[in-house]
């Protein structure tokens, strides 16, 4: 899981292995160890009604509504976006780059729909 962040939005982008856990476990979750502190960002499943993002301990969690995640791992939706208060909430899945980069592995990535256009 690739995550980004600028100013007060923040960008989830998942591989397929990942969309996977999501929508059959009900959570993924990835980690960064920076310095002797680890950042923890991930995905969960909720009852609520829209996707939302929480900060706790280290912890970078966004919420995102059932509903929405049934059969994403299946279907053609790129992905899902929401704005809580004043941040900006985009996930969706990760494609693989038109022009392979030295030293990614891209291989659990989904296939770029402008593959074929090339």
């Amino acid at each position: 899981m690739k995550i980004r962040i600028k100013d007060n939005s923040v960008r989830f982008r998942l591989a397929q292995n990942e969309v996977a856990d999501l929508v059959n476990n009900g959570e993924t979750y990835s980690k960064s160890d920076i310095g002797k502190q680890r950042l923890v960002y991930g995905i969960v499943k909720t009852s609520e009604d829209k996707i939302s993002c929480s900060l706790t301990d280290n912890r970078i969690i966004a919420h995102v509504p059932s509903s929405l995640l049934l059969n994403w791992d299946t279907d053609e939706r790129v992905g899902f976006q929401n704005e809580d208060n004043d941040l900006f909430i985009l996930i969706e899945k990760d494609w693989q780059c038109l022009v392979p980069r030295e030293n990614e592995n891209e291989s659990n990535l989904f296939v770029n729909p402008k593959e074929s256009h090339l």
